[in-house]
Formats: C-alpha cells, structure tokens, sequence
C-alpha cells in the first residue's frame, strides 16, 4: 500500500524539489567562484560569493526537512558541499594559497566517503551525518573562507591553520563514518 504524501512534500523518490534545485544550483555556480578565485585570489566579491554558497547549504536542508527528503537530496546535497568545498581549495592550491596535501588529504576522504555510502545504499545501510561531520564541512568553510577574506591575504597562516584543523575532522569523521558503517551493518 502507497504512502499518502501531504501536500507542498515530496515523496523519497522525488527528484524535481526546492532543495535538490539548490544543491544543483551550488555545483552550476562553482565555476563562477573558480573564477573569481582565479581571477584574483582574495577578494570581497569571492568571500561574498564563497558565504553565499556555503550558507546555502544550510538552505537546502532545511528545504528538505520542511517539504520532504528523498534518496537524491541525500546523494546530490553532500556531494554539491564536496564539490564546492574542493573546487575552492584545488583554486586556491592553484595560486599557492593552499598546499596540495591538505587538499589531497581532504579530496581523498571526501571521495572515498561518497563511494563508501553510496555502496553501502544500494545495500540498504544508510550512515547519517554526526554532529562532527557538520564541524569538518564548517571549518573546511572557514578555512576557504579566510583564504578569500581580503583582510587575512597578509596573514596566511590563520587559513593554513584552519585548513589543518578541517583536514584532522576529515580524517576523524572519515573513521567515524567507517565504524558506523560497520556497525549498521552487523545490525542489518
């Protein structure tokens, strides 16, 4: 028997809503934050661009929780953060802002992690989000954040020092997210 859906929600399998736009709408628009970046490294227009796109994070989840989540928000909404996270430190890895192991460090986590849960959902394990992963996308944002605040450019260590504390809450909910994987799935 079908599940009734309310009204102004959307079903798990829906893949057209408001939160899924956003998502799509963050990864469309990260070549124009490369750009910026590229084009000039620190500046207000990008650290107004980058708040933008970071705070909408937090717009499409709370979409998703008001009109229904689906199995595609739960794909497409971590895996636009990624690429927006990553194509803003690969750019400023590209201007020397940043040093390449963090952010490969980072990528390599980040990557594994969308192929350790996507794997273990089409075996029907869903692995939520801990409280400490939500902190890891924060100062990851933080990080790329102060590499664009045009006021810090004299002073790179604020942003290398924010790039190591979010690479040491990759790697620490990166395991955290393995364990819990492990776990479901004993329970499954």
């Amino acid at each position: 028997m079908r599940r009734a859906i309310a009204p102004g929600t959307f079903g798990p399998s829906a893949l057209a809503t408001p939160a899924n736009a956003v998502s799509l709408g963050r990864v469309l628009a990260t070549p124009v934050l490369i750009a910026m970046i590229a084009g000039g490294g620190a500046s207000w227009p990008a650290v107004v661009f980058w708040f933008l796109l970071s705070t909408t994070d937090g717009l499409d989840g709370w979409l998703a929780r008001r009109h229904g989540t689906t199995r595609s928000g739960a794909f497409l909404d971590p895996l636009a953060d990624k690429i927006v996270v990553l194509a803003a430190m690969l750019a400023l890895v590209g201007l020397g802002v940043f040093w390449w192991l963090p952010v490969a460090i980072i990528a390599t986590r980040e990557f594994g992690l969308v192929l350790y849960r996507s794997s273990a959902g089409r075996r029907g394990i869903s692995i939520p989000a801990r409280p400490s992963a939500k902190l890891k996308t924060v100062m990851q944002d933080l990080a790329v954040g102060a590499a664009l605040l045009p006021t810090l450019e004299d002073h790179a260590g604020v942003a290398t020092t924010l790039l190591w504390v979010a690479v040491v809450l990759t790697v620490v909910t990166g395991w955290q997210y393995l364990q819990d994987g492990r776990r479901v799935a004993r329970a499954v």
